[in-house]
C-alpha cells in the first residue's frame, strides 16, 4: 500500500504542477484580485474536482467517456469558457488608459463569489480531468468493496494537493505585488494570463482525443 500510495503521490504531483486552464485562472485571479481572488478561484477548482472524482468513484464517468458527442460538448463550452474569460482579460488591458508606469493599479479584480464560480466551471468545463480520473486512479485503489472509500480517499488527497498548489501562487503573487503594481505592468500580465487562456481554451477545442 505504501508503494502504491507514494506512486500515486509521483503521479498526482506531476499532473498538479504542469500549467493549465486552472493554473492561468488562479493567476488572473491573483493579479487582478490578490490572493482573496486567487484562494477563491482555487476552492472552485478543487470543487470541480471533487464533482469529477465522485463522478468517477461511482461509475458515472464512464457513462460520459462511452458518449463521445458528450464528451465532446463539455469539451467545447469549457474551451469556450476560457476563451470568454481570456478575452475579457485582454480587452480589459487594452481599453485601459495609459498611465506612469509606476503608478499603483487599481485593483478590478472579480469578487470572490464570481471567482470562485470561475475556477469551478473551468474544471467541470475540462473533461480530461474525468479521462484522468477514469483511467488512472483506480491503478492505485484497492479493488473489491473498498473500491469506492479507496477511490475518493485518493481523491481527497489529490484535491488537497491541488489547493496547496494553487495557493502558493495566490499567496507568492500577492507577495509580489509591489513589482507588478505599476499600471503598465499590471496591464501586462493581465493581457498575457488572457492571451494564455485563449491560447488553452484554443488548445482544447481544437485538438483531436
Amino acid at each position: 500500500m505504501s508503494h502504491s500510495l507514494a506512486a500515486f503521490l509521483a503521479v498526482a504531483i506531476v499532473v498538479i504542477v504542469i500549467p493549465g486552464p486552472d493554473t492561468a485562472l488562479t493567476i488572473r485571479n491573483s493579479v487582478s484580485g490578490g490572493r482573496a481572488g486567487g484562494i477563491a478561484t482555487a476552492l472552485g477548482v478543487v470543487c470541480g474536482q471533487l464533482a469529477w472524482e465522485l463522478a468517477a468513484s461511482a461509475g458515472l464517468v464512464a457513462i460520459l467517456l462511452a458518449s463521445e458527442r458528450v464528451f465532446h460538448a463539455i469539451k467545447l463550452a469549457g474551451a469556450l469558457y476560457l476563451i470568454v474569460l481570456g478575452a475579457q482579460s485582454l480587452l480589459h488591458a487594452l481599453a485601459r488608459k495609459e498611465g506612469r508606469s509606476d503608478a499603483p493599479a487599481p485593483r478590478t479584480g472579480v469578487p470572490r463569489a464570481r471567482a470562485f464560480r470561475q475556477g469551478l466551471l473551468s474544471n467541470l468545463g475540462n473533461p480530461k480531468m474525468a479521462v484522468f480520473f477514469a483511467s488512472i486512479f483506480p491503478q492505485f485503489a484497492p479493488h473489491g468493496p473498498a473500491t469506492f472509500p479507496g477511490l475518493m480517499t485518493l481523491g481527497l488527497l489529490f484535491s488537497a494537493l491541488t489547493l496547496l498548489w494553487l495557493a502558493v501562487y495566490a499567496f507568492a503573487i500577492e507577495h509580489a505585488a509591489g513589482w507588478f503594481a505599476g499600471a503598465r505592468t499590471g496591464r501586462s500580465i493581465e493581457a498575457a494570463s488572457g492571451l494564455a487562456l485563449i491560447g488553452i481554451g484554443s488548445r482544447l477545442a481544437l485538438e483531436r482525443d
